[in-house]
């Protein structure tokens, strides 16, 4: 292994140190509690390291956000990729994405919904933004792509397929969302699967011409 690609590996190993550290402190303290300072002391390194790698906390935050950017394109492309399943049955597997994109990293999720909607986004680097757009409109390109298919064999009601996935995102996100708010308030309640599982039937149901009666809540 040349000097170089030694030094290249041992700055990926120090980026992702400092990732780890940020990711455990803001699980304790939150976001908004956590200085840069706190990082620093957490990975054992200097304040002034970590500005080396990331000009500001949000962009550290963002750089995490990324991770489940990555796992979401990579789980959503290997559905839309898979020539064996049926429109519908993609569909089925796309919702079982979703669950395993929230159960790969439920703290960054969040975080990734509140960047999204956030002024947060326009003050990243360009090649940070860059590659949360790129990652974004890959992931709901493919899962339009989903849609297009069922709707070109007639199985779903004729409309935009970008319309679909964003509706589709709009609704994982603001379920996720909303129940994480509101375990902040009382944390022995958790619905959030339970809602979620009745907020994709009534989803998948409308996307059909024919819309069978939706299973009543509680059932």
């Amino acid at each position: 292994m040349g000097i170089q690609e030694r030094k290249e590996r041992d700055k990926e190993r120090r980026r992702q140190r400092i990732l780890v550290a940020a990711n455990r402190l803001f699980s304790k303290k939150g976001f908004s509690k956590s200085t840069m300072e706190d990082i620093a002391s957490e990975a054992e390194l200097s304040t002034g390291t970590l500005y080396l790698y990331f000009k500001n906390k949000e962009e550290l935050h963002a750089s995490l956000s990324l991770r489940v950017l990555q796992y979401l394109h990579i789980r959503v492309e290997h559905v839309n990729k898979d020539s064996d399943l049926t429109p519908e049955r993609k569909v089925e597997k796309l919702i079982e994405a979703m669950y395993d994109v929230y159960d790969f990293d439920p703290l960054n999720i969040i975080n990734l919904f509140h960047l999204q909607s956030s002024e947060t986004l326009r003050n990243l680097s360009p090649r940070l933004k860059i590659l949360i757009k790129d990652l974004s409109r890959k992931s709901i390109g493919a899962i339009s792509d989903i849609f297009q298919e069922g709707i070109e064999k007639g199985i779903y009601i004729e409309n935009h397929p970008v319309a679909f996935s964003d509706i589709f995102w709009s609704l994982f996100s603001g379920v996720v969302l909303r129940e994480a708010s509101k375990k902040t308030i009382n944390e022995d309640k958790d619905y959030l699967k339970k809602k979620l599982a009745l907020s994709f039937e009534i989803f998948s149901r409308g996307l059909k011409k024919d819309k069978p009666t939706v299973q009543r809540w509680g059932s």
